[in-house]
């Protein structure tokens, strides 16, 4: 590339530096270091001074052992940040909670064959319920700590099966809510109120669904950062997922590459030589695809990066771009 057309700086300072943006994923083929990246890019986003909250999507939760300290459903400050906090969402107990809270409106069954004819829509239930208890705080940014790319791909989809599911669910309202109103009224069972409370919720939930939904196909507000490793399978996955998330129209412009190799001049390592030549081969691969986009190169480390000091100082690299020292 010319040097009119420099390219991308090689960090993730244009995440800080940007300062509309409020919801930003991480994810990639698992086991390549997903949680580290969004654990280290949260605290660097935190040190900006935004106030932050790392959620987890991934059933298999990493962020208690990250840092050292116990997550759970509901927000909780990280120790040592001042502008941190976490979570750990699992994707299950929305949709039936609500199924069962229809039962004596004498719409359980038909409830039930709604939500049945529709994949996927248990966990994207429980998203929306995440979604609705996050707006409702005053965090300046999001960051997602996903799961494994299928998963993620999923995850991204929610909104549209919600947009699905609660287009069926208000259909229903309107044909039969005022029916069922009337016939439980007439019976003295005082059910009425809750179809309308039921009613009224998934209404609530499609007016957050549809707001959600938009900010995410915002690139002012929403990017999504790709995690991989120098390796075959890892770029044919990161691939993918760019091209699922061109279709869902969600932001990617940065790729953070980990575990390379970085042998010293003059080595006698066969193994380390021959992974680092492997590791080169797909990384030339991956500088020619994304040429537009910021790759950050991470080094395989002869440590685990857990606890504050090993994640700050992680972080660093994610800012200033790492240099081997041959």
């Amino acid at each position: 590339m010319s040097d009119e057309f420099p390219l991308p700086e090689p960090s993730l300072q244009n995440i800080i530096d940007q300062k509309t943006l409020k919801w930003i994923f991480v994810g990639g083929k698992g086991g390549v270091g997903k949680t580290t990246t969004s654990c280290s890019l949260a605290v660097q986003l935190s040190l900006s001074g935004k106030k932050v909250l790392l959620i987890s999507t991934d059933p298999a939760h990493n962020l208690s052992d990250a840092f050292g300290q116990k997550f759970g459903k509901d927000a909780r400050q990280v120790e040592g940040f001042k502008n941190l906090s976490a979570m750990e969402i699992d994707p299950n107990g929305s949709l039936q909670e609500m199924i069962e809270q229809s039962e004596n409106s004498g719409m359980q069954s038909m409830m039930q064959d709604v939500a049945l004819s529709i994949p996927g829509v248990d966990e994207a239930m429980s998203f929306a319920e995440v979604m609705k208890q996050v707006k409702s705080t005053d965090f300046d940014t999001i960051v997602f700590d996903t799961a494994p790319t299928g998963h993620t791909l999923r995850f991204l989809s929610f909104p549209t099966v919600l947009e699905k599911a609660l287009g069926k669910f208000s259909e229903l309202s309107s044909r039969m809510g005022p029916m069922l109103n009337t016939v439980m009224g007439s019976l003295g069972g005082g059910s009425g109120g809750n179809t309308e409370d039921m009613f009224a919720k998934l209404n609530e939930t499609r007016a957050t669904i549809s707001e959600v939904n938009a900010q995410f196909k915002n690139p002012d507000l929403t990017t999504f950062v790709c995690v991989c490793i120098s390796e075959f399978l890892s770029l044919y996955e990161t691939e993918r997922m760019i091209q699922e998330l061109t279709s869902f129209d969600i932001d990617t412009h940065c790729i953070v590459v980990n575990q390379l190799i970085f042998p010293k001049a003059g080595s006698d390592c066969s193994l380390c030589n021959a992974r680092y030549k492997m590791q080169r081969k797909y990384f030339d691969q991956i500088l020619e695809l994304y040429e537009d986009f910021h790759i950050v190169q991470l080094p395989q480390l002869t440590s685990e990066v857990r606890g504050k000091d090993a994640l700050l100082e992680f972080s660093k690299m994610l800012i200033e771009p790492y240099q081997p020292n041959n």
